[in-house]
């Protein structure tokens, strides 16, 4: 069904799809860092891709690689009502970036945010550009192959919270320490603008097709918020 769709790409964007692959069911287009964004469009736009769920966006290590550039970047992306799936990848070099998808596909923003964390690789045009997983402080990005594995990172001195106003607990709250989400809050009038960090009970989202889930509290405590 996939070889559909990179039949689709090529009668599209011809030369510019460097190339097609299918191995076992995972069909695959290469594609250049310059394309990666008009190409992620098409697929989900076109009536006969209509790659309408988000699955992941991710990131490999080929520091080895003398011929090509040092990271793959790979998107991961299915059509639940025709029921076909496709990878698309490009390359990056350290040090480079590529487009974000986060205007394509909501879902891409946390993979983006994992890629770069893990990885140093850039995502341009980002909403929310920072870690996601190693706290602000720390130093390199530790799934690249080159990274040391006995390095050790600067201890973090607690943060002066003397200035910051104390506020009684409100909202709901189900009384489950395990599933607690940390927030940052600016609060304008009666406008709450919620940025959280990340906890447990992922991918309880109802909305499939979004990709990557947030949490249910996620989504409940921005709903108490706005409302």
């Amino acid at each position: 069904m996939s070889k559909k769709v990179l039949e689709r790409l090529t009668a599209q964007f011809g030369d510019r799809i460097l190339a097609t692959s299918s191995h076992f069911g995972d069909d695959e287009a290469v594609v250049a860092p310059k394309d990666w964004l008009e190409v992620a469009r098409f697929l989900r736009d076109d009536p006969e891709c209509d790659m309408n769920h988000f699955v992941d966006v991710t990131c490999v290590d080929y520091p080895m690689r003398e011929d090509l550039p040092r990271f793959d970047v790979l998107l991961f992306v299915r059509s639940l009502a025709k029921k076909h799936r496709v990878r698309i990848k490009t390359r990056v070099d350290e040090g480079g970036s590529v487009a974000s998808l986060v205007p394509v596909w909501i879902g891409a923003n946390w993979g983006e945010r994992e890629a770069w964390d893990m990885f140093g690789v850039v995502f341009e045009g980002h909403p929310d550009p920072r870690r996601i997983l190693m706290y602000d402080e720390f130093v390199g990005h530790p799934l690249r192959k080159d990274y040391p594995i006995e390095k050790t990172q600067p201890l973090v001195p607690y943060r002066d919270v003397e200035d910051i106003d104390k506020l009684p607990p409100f909202g709901p709250d189900e009384g489950q320490p395990w599933s607690r989400i940390d927030w940052q809050a600016r609060i304008e009038g009666s406008d709450f603008q919620v940025s959280p960090a990340i906890g447990e009970q992922q991918g309880q989202r109802p909305a499939l097709s979004k990709g990557i889930e947030y949490t249910e509290l996620d989504d409940e405590a921005a709903r108490t918020a706005t409302e």
